[in-house]
């Protein structure tokens, strides 16, 4: 009996925490892995090294992760609130309210970077499907 090796395919969720290709969820979207290098942060490869997936779709493609930042941004606003009136709780009497609203803000100023990254790698996961029998050998213009 012939043991074939099948290759397991990539989780979704972790290929776009790691910002890869949703094409083969392999290959790097960003030309450098650290968010919060601010000079190159942006950065994107104009295809992916081992598919070779288009991630330069067309001009103007990725202003629409402008409305996946700002639903990321709400779902995290949401479970601070949720975490500190768990933890900490709210009150009418003092000012726990603006102090929510402040560490949230600076929470969401250091997260930026991050969230615009994920951002862009969710649009892309909307117009690219994940294909198996994609070549994923390291791509050569």
């Amino acid at each position: 009996m012939c043991a074939e090796k099948i290759e397991k395919r990539p989780n979704l969720f972790l290929s776009i925490w790691k910002n890869r290709c949703p094409a083969c969820r392999k290959g790097k979207l960003f030309k450098t892995d650290n968010a919060y290098d601010l000079k190159h942060y942006t950065e994107m490869n104009e295809r992916c090294p081992v598919c070779g997936e288009d991630l330069q779709r067309e001009i103007g493609f990725y202003f629409g992760t402008g409305y996946v930042s700002y639903a990321l941004t709400v779902a995290f606003s949401v479970a601070t609130f949720v975490a500190w009136w768990v933890l900490l709780g709210f009150s009418l009497y003092d000012s726990s309210v603006f102090w929510w609203l402040g560490v949230n803000a600076i929470l969401l100023v250091i997260l930026q970077p991050p969230i615009q990254r994920i951002s862009r790698t969710i649009w892309l996961v909307f117009f690219v499907r994940y294909n198996p029998d994609i070549k994923t050998g390291h791509y050569h213009h």
